[in-house]
């Protein structure tokens, strides 16, 4: 399932349910079952939830080709995995954006359409 992250603040974030479970659980949102279709992050919560992605972050392992060696072939766009920082980046980008305007950040399933 997709889901839709938005804020007045800046523009909308889209992540696949799978990779947006565990950067919603670093952030301080914790669910029984399935991610909810809709969720919020008010003003208030946007600091221990920036803090929380941001720590996973830091404990996250570089992926081998973040490291570039100068000497290997270069690997296509295509065939690169994304690393869980690259991943969270847009969201902590979005949330603090949002805290310094004093916006909320929203997520929903976005629209099968």
């Amino acid at each position: 399932m997709l889901i839709t992250f938005s804020s007045n603040a800046a523009a909308d974030v889209l992540m696949l349910s799978e990779h947006a479970l565990p950067l919603l659980h670093a952030a301080g949102k914790h669910f029984d079952g399935s991610l909810p279709d809709r969720g919020v992050f008010t003003k208030e919560q946007l600091p221990s939830a920036i803090e929380g992605l941001e720590t996973l972050v830091r404990g996250a392992p570089a992926l081998a080709d973040e490291d570039e060696d100068d000497d290997a072939p270069p690997v296509p766009a295509m065939e690169r995995a994304v690393s869980l920082r690259q991943r969270a980046f847009p969201l902590i980008d979005l949330m603090r954006r949002a805290q310094a305007s004093g916006d909320n950040v929203m997520w929903e399933s976005a629209s099968p359409y």
